[in-house]
C-alpha cells in the first residue's frame, strides 16, 4: 500500500526532521504509529497522504511513486484513503448526517438506500440522536466522531487517522478501535497515529515509532 525508501524530509534550510525512513505499509494491514510530540508523525501522515513530498528518498503510494502522481489520478488516488484530522474540518452548513454521507455524495456512489448505512455507523460512533444538528453544535467530541464516520462511510482502501480518539473517553475510545479493528478485517488497511499506550494495548497490532527523525518497527 505505502513504501518509504531512505526518505527525508527538512523544512527550508534547516535540518532534517526526518531522516533515511524505510518501511513498508502492506495491504490489509493494521499499525499504530507512536513516537513523542515533536517526532514528525503529522509530517510523516503528510507524506503518505501526498500532501507534501519528500526532500530526499521515495515515496509509493499503491505501488506508484508518490511524485508521478498528479492531476486526476492524484484525486482518485485520494478518493482511496479515508483521512481523520486533528481539527476535524467538518462543513458547517452541513447536519452531521449530511457531513458523514458527503464523501457518497461527492464520488457519485449516493442511493437512497444507503441512508441506513449512515445511521446505523451514526448510531455505532453514538451520534444517533445528534444526526440532524449543523456541525457547530456539536462538542469536540462529537465532532471528532462525526469525522471518524465521514472517513468511514465509504469503506476505503486505506484509513489514515491522527489522533482519532483524542478527545473521547476510554470507554468510547475502545469502541471506536473496535470499529477499527472490524474494519481492517474487512480488507481495509488502518494507520493510527496516537500517543494513546492504554488504546494500543487494547490491539495486538504492528508499532511504528517515531524518535530522532528516525523510525523503528514492532512487529
Amino acid at each position: 500500500m505505502i513504501s518509504f525508501e531512505n526518505v527525508g524530509l527538512r523544512y527550508g534550510l534547516g535540518s532534517e526532521v526526518l531522516s533515511d525512513l524505510t518501511f513498508r505499509i502492506l495491504p490489509n494491514s493494521f499499525q499504530f504509529l507512536t513516537g513523542p510530540s515533536g517526532a514528525g508523525k503529522t509530517s510523516l501522515l503528510r507524506l503518505m497522504l501526498m500532501a507534501m513530498k519528500p526532500t530526499r528518498g521515495l515515496v509509493k503510494v499503491f505501488g506508484r511513486d508518490a511524485n508521478a502522481i498528479r492531476g486526476r489520478e492524484s484525486t482518485a488516488v485520494r478518493r482511496r484513503i479515508g483521512v481523520v484530522f486533528q481539527d476535524f474540518r467538518l462543513l458547517d452548513h452541513m447536519t452531521t448526517y449530511e457531513n458523514v454521507a458527503l464523501p457518497l455524495m461527492a464520488r457519485g456512489k449516493w442511493r437512497p438506500e444507503m441512508r441506513k448505512d449512515v445511521v446505523d455507523l451514526l448510531k455505532w460512533v453514538g451520534l444517533g440522536e445528534r444526526m440532524h444538528v449543523l456541525a457547530p453544535v456539536l462538542s469536540g467530541g462529537e465532532k471528532q466522531r462525526a469525522a471518524i464516520a465521514r472517513a468511514l462511510i465509504d469503506q476505503p482502501a486505506m484509513l489514515i487517522a491522527d489522533e482519532p480518539t483524542g478527545n473521547v473517553d476510554p470507554p468510547l475510545a475502545s469502541r471506536l478501535l473496535r470499529l477499527f479493528v472490524e474494519l481492517n478485517r474487512s480488507g481495509t488497511t488502518v494507520i493510527i497515529a496516537t500517543h494513546d499506550l492504554a488504546l494500543m494495548d487494547q490491539h495486538d497490532a504492528r508499532r511504528l515509532v517515531l524518535q530522532d527523525g528516525g523510525i523503528r518497527t514492532y512487529d
